[in-house]
């Protein structure tokens, strides 16, 4: 893989710094995800969050795409328009951002639950972040894309949930796709290898039914091919030695959901 790709450890504090931005972005969403809001509304204050603290949203007009948030109801996977969609009791929300702050790039994803959600569509959720943790234990140096796919596939698959083949994870940091790609399902041992100086997104996108998708006419919005729901969580990795170096928390978020 080309150098091109790999990040000095003064990148890799930027990026960190501009992961904080939108940790904290999140945190700010999780207050305001309740029954009765629309998920407009969401959009704006991720544009305005992101203004004031000295950044840009990197998905607004990233190859046309016209707002600041991927916001992705029930059974739609990714890249959902925000809208004039009233959230309601019982919804799950995917809430995916990025911040570019002075140039470095930061992405990730979190799927929320409105008011109190069905036993199913909760482990749903917990199941997909869980499977996260498990691909992030095998970001690091000297392992392959395969193992981080595989360790969300074994996860996954005693559930019977489909696994999202068409969308994977990615390179990230000075641009918001880059090499490697980071499927959420493969064979231990093959893949990209995994060295020093790598910054990815793990994402996995689980649906609750069939893994089959269905892409919109808008161009962006994909769904589940049988309206079942869907949940994504993303985080940041840079790749180390001994242990993965994970840039964005879910902390804030967390804590804002204990308190609900």
């Amino acid at each position: 893989m080309s150098k091109a790709y790999y990040k000095t450890e003064e990148q890799i504090e930027q990026i960190r710094e501009s992961a904080k931005v939108l940790s904290l972005l999140l945190g700010e969403i999780a207050k305001e995800i309740e029954p009765g809001i629309t998920t407009l509304s969401l959009d704006k204050l991720a544009y305005d969050f992101i203004h004031d603290h000295g950044g840009t949203p990197a998905f607004l007009n990233y190859q046309g795409f016209p707002y600041s948030l991927c916001i992705s109801v029930n059974d739609q996977i990714v890249h959902g328009f925000p809208s004039d969609y009233i959230l309601k009791e019982g919804d799950i929300v995917s809430v995916d951002g990025g911040v570019n702050l002075k140039g470095f790039i930061s992405d990730s994803a979190y799927t929320f639950g409105v008011g109190e959600i069905s036993a199913e569509a909760q482990q749903l959720l917990d199941v997909t972040k869980a499977a996260l943790y498990k691909g992030i234990e095998q970001a690091i140096s000297g392992r392959r894309v395969g193992d981080i796919s595989f360790a969300v596939q074994e996860h996954v698959a005693p559930y019977n949930y489909g696994i999202v083949r068409e969308l994977v994870g990615h390179g990230v940091g000075l641009h918001l796709h880059e090499k490697p790609e980071v499927p959420n399902y493969g064979r231990r041992g093959y893949g990209p290898k995994l060295e020093t100086g790598l910054v990815i997104c793990i994402e996995p996108m689980i649906n609750a039914g069939k893994a089959g998708v269905k892409f919109w006419d808008d161009g962006w919005t994909v769904s589940t091919i049988d309206g079942k729901l869907s949940a994504h969580f993303e985080q940041m990795v840079a790749i180390r030695k001994g242990t993965p170096d994970v840039l964005l928390t879910f902390e804030h978020v967390e804590e804002v959901l204990g308190k609900k």
